[in-house]
């Protein structure tokens, strides 16, 4: 009970927090698609927690098919914003390390389409697992596997997209970071501070639940009961913290994209300008070097003995 007590105090907190944060972000960043998907799936999933709270404090009052839907959409909402995040960290990367402009308003809609579609498709087993669970007097909307080869499934699955997903963005933005260090004009420590802190707060809020992932897997491989237990009892409290980076991504993205994007682009501009002043002194050498009328001098003297 305490266990489930903490889980709806983090999740009031994420729920007082990130609810406004991002209807900001939609009303301020409407011309930034991908800024607005993050903030309208971190949305979607954050408009549920009073719901979960009243479950998880009293019962579940609503029928099954709710349950699943629910669910559903909070799952999709989830891998949309962790694949959001993933696709701007892989953008900024390109921006600075390959010298590539940031995306257009239309190529970046065009992306949302199948961005958003995977993270449905991913949330599809929650329409098979999810079920009504007795414990005592309450009721919960809780997953309750077929067997455990689907167990399994759906636990590699969120395991492997969450593990690339970290990856390529501590890749990108420590690959980022090492970039603009080299230019010392932007070496300074806001910089430092807000990339650490993307890096940082990310893995400690998706490391515990992939973690916890990992454990049930060992756990149902090696029938460990206790383990099991374990990971069920802790299994809500880890997945709130996934909620609380849903309350701090308009902190971290939408309201520094400006300053970091700016960033980007003049460290960008810098290297071209680098690469141009470096291309042109070279070229003058080269002209300096080659020069036909030293090399080829012909000057016509007559013979000495001609008459």
């Amino acid at each position: 009970m305490a266990l489930c007590f903490t889980a709806t105090v983090v999740m009031s907190i994420c729920f007082l927090l990130g609810f406004p944060g991002n209807i900001a972000v939609i009303i301020l960043n409407l011309s930034q698609s991908l800024m607005l998907s993050l903030a309208v799936s971190d949305l979607l999933s954050l408009v549920t927690l009073p719901l979960w709270i009243y479950s998880f404090l009293y019962s579940w009052t609503f029928s099954l098919v709710p349950c699943k839907l629910i669910t559903y959409f909070v799952y999709g909402s989830l891998y949309v914003s962790l694949v959001t995040i993933t696709v701007l960290s892989v953008q900024r990367y390109l921006q600075v390390v390959y010298l590539q402009r940031s995306l257009n308003q239309v190529k970046a809609r065009m992306l949302l389409v199948p961005l958003w579609l995977v993270a449905m498709i991913l949330s599809t087993p929650a329409l098979t697992a999810q079920q009504l669970v007795k414990d005592q007097k309450l009721t919960y909307c809780k997953p309750h596997y077929s067997s455990e080869g689907q167990r399994m499934a759906v636990l590699l699955t969120e395991t492997f997209v969450g593990s690339v997903s970290l990856s390529v963005i501590v890749f990108s933005y420590i690959n980022l970071y090492r970039k603009v260090n080299r230019a010392a004009f932007f070496n300074n420590p806001q910089t430092t501070r807000l990339i650490t802190s993307i890096i940082v707060i990310f893995a400690v809020l998706w490391v515990p639940y992939l973690f916890m992932n990992v454990l049930n897997l060992v756990a149902i491989f090696l029938k460990n009961e206790q383990l099991l237990k374990f990971c069920d009892d802790f299994g809500d409290i880890v997945g709130a913290l996934i909620f609380v980076n849903s309350a701090l991504n308009p902190l971290l993205y939408a309201f520094t994209s400006n300053r970091l994007s700016s960033l980007c682009h003049k460290t960008a501009q810098l290297f071209i300008q680098k690469f141009r002043i470096s291309q042109t002194m070279s070229t003058a050498l080269t002209a300096e070097e080659f020069q036909p009328e030293r090399c080829f001098s012909i000057t016509y003297a007559p013979p000495r003995d001609a008459v």
